[in-house]
């Protein structure tokens, strides 16, 4: 792709993350991503921060309590351990976000698909998702300490009668795009690596496209505004931070 394509795409970024990929990108307030499954059975785990004062992350516990849900999809919100939204579920055709399954590590990838390194296998090795989160990380002057919970995109976990939690395979199809409209600035990093509850035979190598666009306004019937009461004071709190353009609700 020549620079002069690059430049007349309709989204400011635009990039394929094969599976077993990473990357961190500053989403402004007012923008969003679209994430797409391009082959299907894809996993996407997602980490979020304040650029302005990085204490500040994704909280998944607050964010599922004060929604009243286990599972994330269009209508929900995602919060900071401050009460602030970082992004809204704007879209998601596959109905079921994983908020409780967490990321891989070195380990459990070698134990399940055997120990492979780039220095012998190149390209074939098989990342892991704690690693290659905090690769995306380190660029931001973050570390092991401040690893939280992750968003998996394109990834369900449902809880059992029982309690046990079971992943559900191929959950996914071709195609499948969930979008978050990002509601404060945000640095968020991602990890195209295997879902940690993924048993599957071979190392999964399903492939996420990344865009970045423009946002649409947020209107007064906004379905993630008026989710639930906490939502539309999570909204509030998040704009007496960061006022937003003219033209949006509240």
């Amino acid at each position: 792709m020549t620079l002069a394509t690059l430049f007349k795409q309709d989204s400011l970024f635009k990039h394929e993350y094969q599976g077993g990929q990473h990357g961190s990108l500053e989403v402004p307030a007012g923008y969003s991503l679209r994430f797409t499954d391009v082959t299907g059975g894809a996993n996407c785990s997602l980490l979020m921060y304040n650029p302005r004062n990085l204490l500040e992350r994704i909280n998944l516990p607050d964010t599922l309590k004060c929604q009243h849900t286990f599972k994330m999809t269009t209508g929900n919100c995602v919060y900071s351990d401050m009460g602030r939204i970082f992004c809204s579920i704007v879209a998601d055709d596959t109905g079921w976000i994983d908020s409780v399954g967490g990321f891989s590590n070195k380990a459990l990838v070698e134990k399940r698909w055997g120990k492979r390194d780039y220095q012998n296998h190149r390209n074939a090795w098989c990342q892991n998702g704690q690693d290659s989160l905090l690769t995306e990380l380190a660029k931001f002057g973050l570390g092991l300490r401040d690893l939280a919970g992750s968003l998996n995109l394109f990834s369900k976990v449902v809880c059992e009668s029982t309690g046990q939690l079971v992943f559900t395979p191929e959950h996914s199809k071709a195609g499948s795009v969930i979008e978050l409209r990002f509601e404060m600035d945000t640095v968020v990093a991602f990890s195209t690596c295997a879902h940690p509850m993924d048993s599957s035979e071979d190392y999964p190598r399903n492939a996420v496209l990344v865009e970045m666009v423009k946002s649409a306004p947020v209107a007064e019937d906004d379905a993630c505004l008026n989710h639930c009461d906490e939502n539309r004071r999570g909204f509030e709190n998040t704009l007496q931070y960061q006022p937003k353009l003219s033209g949006q609700a509240l």
